[in-house]
């Protein structure tokens, strides 16, 4: 007997919103949270064009104790789970009581490691690094200062996916409660911003050159695309047992009810049509449900030519030319660790709020988009059942899939 699997709580710190109500505007109003940032040009980057997330102000929520080992991962991730625990009715007495996992997707930390690298060289004594530095550098820095604070005492672990972090994140704490391992998982990714994350990606020529128009930059889709646009924040994902969740008569947001994923066992940085159609396939058999249930797809849509034609194909090959499609990246830009959970998020305020986000400065489609139904505005539409794709170099794809809770 397998668990039904439900989601209890999400919580957002991004480009288009630090909060629920901020981002549900941006997604309904196709706004950009893509900015043209100064520092990235005395950097000496190629493209200054990013997703702006400041710096949040955590003294008001923390001691310095509890806040010397987090850097911007960290601190993303304690705002986006902050409110994702507050929506899910869920309290620090409750957690230190109850077992509760965590598996967040993070694959960088750069900024803290350059920074405590910096110190060393210049003070030439590693006693006054600091001690609070490894813990900002570790790979696992959202983990281990989150499950801390909030006194989480199941499953613990980073997971590393590059761009599909978020997503298997979310896929493997469903695997975990749907086999009677776990009761609750607190899921999601965590992106930095700063000027050291993207420094070698920019480097390939990936990036959007479109400095006259930050905002039209993101053109997942769109003919004349040149790139994608970097971006960060964090977004959290509370899943959990059904069973668990009516127990302590929790809010549910919707039902996982697949997940779907795959190696491309190929190009370590170009994507690939079978690796692709092999996780949508997935997913559906493991929800048991035909193409055709499928109300929305939150394409992983990047904006890249290569990126985007390979996922328009795939998307045609399963589910036609009916079913809405948009990228929450043409907004947002590319969220990279954190894009497969903030997008399960995007799309399930969506699906509470009946619309389809707009996939915006898609004007002119080229040969593949051509054949989907990408939705350049905001679209009213009834969504029961949403799949969101997440797919990341090294050839790994996720794709899940939501639906409404029907008891």
């Amino acid at each position: 007997m397998e668990n039904r699997v439900v989601i209890t709580g999400i919580g957002i710190y991004s480009c288009i919103g630090e909060n629920l109500t901020d981002v549900l505007d941006s997604l309904q109003k196709g706004r950009s949270g893509i900015i043209y940032d100064d520092p990235r040009k005395e950097f000496g980057y190629r493209s200054c064009l990013t997703g702006f997330v400041k710096d949040p102000d955590l003294k008001p929520f923390l001691s310095r104790r509890e806040r010397i080992g987090m850097h911007q991962p960290a601190m993303f991730a304690y705002m986006s789970t902050k409110e994702a625990l507050e929506n899910a009715q869920l309290d620090v007495d409750f957690l230190e009581k109850t077992e509760t996992g965590i598996i967040f997707g993070n694959d960088s930390t750069a900024g803290a490691v350059i920074e405590t690298i910096d110190k060393a060289r210049a003070r030439k004594d590693n006693t006054l690094i600091g001690s609070g530095d490894i813990f900002q550098n570790m790979n696992c820095t959202v983990n281990m200062n989150l499950s801390t604070i909030f006194k989480l005492k199941g499953i613990n672990f980073t997971l590393a996916a590059a761009c599909a972090s978020g997503s298997h994140s979310i896929g493997m704490g469903y695997l975990l409660i749907k086999q009677g391992l776990q009761d609750r998982v607190i899921c999601g990714g965590a992106q930095e911003i700063n000027v050291y994350a993207m420094g070698s990606f920019d480097g390939l020529g990936a990036f959007s050159v479109r400095h006259d128009a930050p905002t039209k930059a993101s053109r997942p889709f769109d003919r004349d695309r040149d790139g994608l646009v970097p971006s960060g924040g964090s977004a959290t994902v509370i899943i959990e047992s059904l069973e668990s969740a009516l127990k302590r008569n929790a809010p549910i947001y919707g039902e996982i009810i697949g997940y779907g994923f795959s190696s491309n066992g190929d190009h370590i940085s170009n994507p690939n049509f079978d690796g692709q159609y092999r996780s949508l396939q997935m997913s559906l058999k493991q929800a048991g449900i035909s193409p055709d249930k499928i109300d929305y797809v939150n394409a992983h849509a990047t904006s890249t030519p290569v990126g985007d034609s390979t996922e328009a194909e795939a998307i045609f090959d399963v589910f036609g030319n009916k079913v809405p499609v948009s990228s929450t990246k043409s907004m947002t830009g590319h969220e990279c660790w954190m894009a497969g959970a903030s997008e399960i998020v995007y799309s399930l305020l969506m699906m509470q709020n009946d619309f389809v986000a707009p996939n915006i400065n898609f004007e002119n489609p080229d040969e593949f988009s051509a054949k989907i139904n990408v939705v350049p505005e905001y679209k009213e539409h009834k969504i029961d059942c949403f799949l969101s794709n997440s797919f990341g170099f090294g050839g790994t794809n996720s794709s899940l899939i939501v639906k409404k809770f029907i008891k």
